[in-house]
């Protein structure tokens, strides 16, 4: 393996039933790379991201994350890897309520057992390299969707994770705020050598990536990587 690659598919496929939704999928992504993937909506590639991510089995191939495939983890390894390894953002931010947003930034330290001092300053370094230092003891209620999208990111990168998988991450955002949320999420995880898959459908989006794949039908094509 390439000792910069961080994460593969390999001919991974998946199916509902007897639907197929991911088709011979192939696909290599390095330690801080930004991969997009884009397509229709019903083209696969949110399936994909989650058969990337260790959410959904594959039916055939493998996923590799670090050169160990996804199928050798039990479910109580998986459960970790994805605690400790990977983060998560969802177009709707899909912040606890009941939580600050310090501790909701605070959440990925605090499961995987880090003492709750630590991992507030943890969380709060990088609320304030968001620009979200002031927001720290509102509740998700009380901050913009814009704002509330940028604690998403927080929360993600927290725990300086290997790759992070973000589905639609603008998505509910109007271009001026999903454009500085882009900004500053691909520069944070940029910075902390952070992978980042992302699927959009936004054009705009998918150009700011070092690698852009698109998918049709369940079928994934690379159409391009900047070169090292």
């Amino acid at each position: 393996m390439n000792t910069s690659e961080v994460l593969s598919a390999e001919g991974v496929e998946l199916c509902y039933g007897e639907t197929p939704a991911v088709r011979g999928a192939q696909l290599t992504v390095r330690r801080g790379e930004v991969a997009a993937i884009t397509g229709q909506s019903g083209s696969g590639k949110s399936s994909l991201l989650y058969c990337l991510a260790g959410v959904l089995p594959v039916a055939r191939g493998e996923v590799r994350f670090e050169g160990r495939s996804l199928s050798e983890l039990d479910d109580e390894e998986l459960s970790a890897l994805r605690r400790e390894r990977f983060g998560f953002v969802f177009q709707y931010g899909e912040l606890l309520p009941e939580l600050t947003i310090e501790e909701n930034t605070a959440l990925p330290l605090r499961l995987a057992g880090r003492r709750k001092a630590e991992a507030l300053a943890a969380a709060g370094e990088v609320l304030g390299r968001l620009g979200l230092a002031d927001l720290r003891t509102r509740r998700p209620s009380q901050v913009s969707g814009g704002q509330s999208q940028r604690v998403a990111v927080a929360r993600a990168l927290v725990h300086r994770p290997a790759v992070v998988f973000a589905d639609e991450p603008t998505g509910s955002l109007d271009s001026a705020n999903a454009a500085a949320v882009l900004d500053e999420f691909l520069s944070l995880a940029r910075s902390r050598g952070t992978a980042v898959v992302l699927v959009t459908h936004d054009a705009d989006v998918a150009a700011r990536a070092d690698t852009h794949y698109t998918m049709r039908d369940g079928v994934l094509a690379c159409r391009a990587r900047e070169a090292s």
